[in-house]
């Protein structure tokens, strides 16, 4: 009997070539070729994550077209817009992003209201257009890490668009990257907020483990993630000022801490240790010349 193995003995397995065995396939090493020093390099990899967010299970048609006036709002059950947001959890909220969201054989399209997946209420806006909405139409409008996606001047228009809508004694919400909390960081020998960030984002599988180099924790806020321009307090007033904001209590607030508990709920956890909250309530109207609420 001819043996293909040169060094096989008689209590070797009989004429098993040793290449016979089918090869495991090993799965592709993670983040093979994410390169966190470039942040061009990682934009289709967000987009592809922001794909996968889009996907749902089940699109279904509510309303042919975006609610106009409050009393419109009140017949779908709506109270207020959480803006970059997918499937808003506030029950009474109206959730809103650039880009639509698809099942394996539909997709939304920019006007109609949809229900996504049984629940949440959804419709595609573009904030760098006019908000299809009559004044003083909602009655709170939230905003988690959005205002930092767009360039400042963008910024001020939508902030403007917002104060036209909100109602009298409405509230914004406004959460973003704190750039005080990121100079504090680079500024801390012992890197705990830089270690409590880089923690955070292995925990959540947001690319390999970051760089340990204080000027790169610096930089990938600036240049990572499609950001555009980053705020501390003064900052977020400053642009709050320059969209007509100046009769508005500005406030700022902890995580899940605000004047309208419903609202400050939808912060979510893991980006409190790097978010700023502030919100803007609008004057009351006051009474009306009888007396009475306006």
């Amino acid at each position: 009997m001819t043996r293909t193995a040169p060094d096989a003995t008689p209590d070797t397995a009989p004429d098993a070539a040793p290449d016979a065995t089918p090869a495991v396939k090993l799965p592709p090493e993670p983040f093979a070729d994410w390169d966190w020093e470039d942040p061009e390099g990682l934009e289709a990899r967000t987009d592809a994550f922001t794909d996968d967010l889009a996907r749902c299970t089940s699109i279904e048609l509510v309303r042919p077209e975006t609610p106009r006036t409050h009393q419109e709002f009140q017949e779908l059950g709506v109270t207020g817009i959480e803006f970059a947001a997918f499937r808003t959890r506030h029950p009474q909220g109206l959730g809103t992003d650039l880009v639509g969201l698809h099942t394996a054989t539909g997709a939304t399209r920019p006007g109609p209201v949809y229900r996504i997946d049984g629940s949440s209420l959804y419709t595609s806006l573009d904030i760098t257009e006019p908000l299809p909405f009559a004044d003083h139409s909602v009655d709170w409008v939230y905003a988690e890490h959005l205002i930092e996606h767009v360039p400042l001047a963008t910024a001020v228009h939508w902030l403007a668009e917002v104060r036209r809508v909100l109602r009298p004694g409405g509230l914004l919400r406004l959460t973003t990257p704190d750039l005080a909390a990121y100079v504090t960081g680079y500024l801390d020998d012992r890197e705990q907020f830089f270690r409590r960030h880089r923690r955070r984002l292995r925990t959540m599988r947001v690319g390999p483990p970051m760089p340990e180099r204080r000027a790169f924790m610096l930089n990938q806020i600036f240049y990572h993630f499609g950001h555009r321009w980053i705020y501390d307090e003064a900052e977020l007033r400053y642009v709050l000022d320059r969209a007509g904001y100046g009769g508005f209590a500005v406030t700022r607030r902890e995580f899940q801490t605000g004047a309208r508990p419903d609202v400050a709920a939808l912060d979510t956890a893991f980006r409190k240790d790097e978010s700023i909250y502030l919100e803007a309530v609008a004057p009351d109207a006051g009474p009306t010349a009888s007396g009475g609420p306006h």
